[in-house]
């Protein structure tokens, strides 16, 4: 797809509002439903006795991660990927992060917060799509006075906090960044949150960036050492995704970065480009690219103002990994009248990615911050591993429950796991805190009826 005529397009949709968007919606819909049952065996056997030409999806059946990964081969509409392929050739090299696998995809590693961890390959409408559509749809949250002024005073230096050892999306989108020239190796720099609190503090004093981007919890984590004057920067812009952004989160990086500018994204490794942040504390979903469908456990609509069970996210620009109906997990609440920063997007609140940050004790009693996303790489690196749940079950107590893989012995998992977490936790000074395994297996949620990951009592 030509650039300028993405910029055009993306343009015109917000100035066309919602007949412009639907009418976008209908023929990319159209397209990829023909594309997918062509060139996708999956979709060409799952869409057997759909109609030939598609411009409503709810005729469409839904899909899950579990099943699509079950047949990734058949999925996929490139012979020349293939699951075995992939994780041997390329996502088992972390010098490869970045790199465009097989010279024309993007491929990202989801971080199993679904309980279910999967591969995403994007091809170039897609990666396309979403750097033009993220930033067209970023500017009205940046249009401030002194971002640009600052910049140029200060010099572009982007620092990138998020957990590293695969290809998580953050990560593969800042070495894909940083690989494009040896100035921008030298201006964007990821700092993995894996590291313990007081490395990233020397760092980024080191550093002093003028742009950060990471989770929420962890710009929440360096905002307390801020505060409490062990960090001392001064950024100008902060991106956040991969986390939910609480109140208390929210109100911590006000108070540690006086004038900071903060930008929340929402979105997935499936759907990168999905929604921007407003103002008003709302994210805006942008339906020209990505239809976006609230739905109850039977995979009925609800209406605004209702909170979904789960919401069913199509990608219209992907061609090579169709998603179409995908079940991306969330909790999500569509607003019930036009968002009053004046976007003509859909506004939606989010509910779900909730993770606690853990906190134990060094053998002094020091209190140790361990960041959720930081330890459930951990843990999701380990061989074997299929889902888990990590409860801190108090200052010198962690409990895990385990799920291994199909055809992986549970006790040879275990073993490599404890081990990995007790270095872990080691590494960040939390040398006493005792790992036990639990006898239950993970489970959702009762109150919100989701999986979490990780949590406090």
């Amino acid at each position: 797809m030509d650039v300028l005529r993405t910029v055009w397009e993306t343009l015109r949709a917000e100035h066309g509002g919602e007949p412009t968007i639907a009418r976008l919606q209908r023929e990319r819909l159209r397209r990829l439903v023909r594309h997918a049952r062509t060139a996708s065996p999956y979709y060409r056997s799952l869409y057997q006795g759909i109609p030939a030409s598609v411009t409503d999806a709810r005729v469409l059946p839904p899909v899950t991660k579990r099943d699509l990964m079950a047949h990734f081969d058949d999925w996929v509409t490139d012979p020349d990927l293939t699951l075995a392929a992939l994780r041997r050739d390329f996502l088992s090299d972390p010098s490869l992060v970045g790199r465009p696998y097989l010279g024309r995809y993007h491929v990202f590693t989801t971080s199993g917060t679904t309980g279910e961890p999967a591969v995403v390959v994007h091809d170039r409408e897609s990666w396309q799509v979403l750097h033009i559509v993220a930033r067209l749809r970023a500017r009205r949250v940046l249009q401030t006075g002194h971002l640009v002024p600052g910049l140029v005073r200060h010099g572009l230096r982007a620092a990138v906090l998020f957990a590293t050892g695969g290809h998580f999306g953050g990560v593969v989108l800042a070495e894909s960044v940083r690989r494009r020239s040896p100035l921008l190796a030298r201006r964007v720099r990821v700092l993995s949150v894996l590291r313990p609190v007081d490395e990233l503090v020397a760092e980024l004093n080191e550093f002093q960036p003028t742009l950060v981007s990471g989770y929420p919890s962890a710009l929440a984590l360096m905002a307390e050492e801020q505060i409490a004057g062990r960090l001392r920067i001064n950024p100008l812009q902060a991106i956040t995704a991969g986390e939910a952004m609480t109140a208390e989160y929210r109100s911590e990086i006000r108070m540690a970065f006086e004038g900071l500018r903060v930008v929340e994204g929402y979105a997935a490794s499936e759907a990168p480009g999905l929604a921007i942040g407003c103002d008003e504390g709302s994210f805006h979903v942008n339906t020209d690219w990505y239809l976006f469908e609230p739905v109850d456990e039977n995979y009925q609509p609800v209406p605004p103002g209702v909170p979904s069970h789960t919401v069913l996210v199509t990608n219209l620009a992907n061609r090579v990994q169709p998603l179409i109906r995908y079940d991306l997990g969330d909790r999500v609440e569509v607003a019930t009248a036009p968002c009053p920063c004046g976007s003509v997007l859909p506004a939606v609140k989010v509910e779900g990615r909730t993770n606690d940050v853990l906190t134990f004790e060094t053998p002094e009693g020091r209190a140790i911050r361990i960041l959720p996303l930081a330890l459930a790489t951990v843990v999701e690196e380990t061989p074997g591993v299929h889902r888990f749940q990590a409860i801190g079950a108090g200052p010198r107590t962690l409990t895990v429950r385990l799920d291994a893989e199909e055809g992986a012995d549970p006790d040879e998992v275990w073993t490599a796991l404890h081990q990995r977490l007790t270095d872990f936790l080691a590494a960040h000074g939390a040398a006493r805190v005792r790992v036990e395994r639990a006898h239950e297996p993970p489970s959702l949620d009762a109150r919100t009826g989701k999986f979490r990951q990780v949590w406090s009592p």
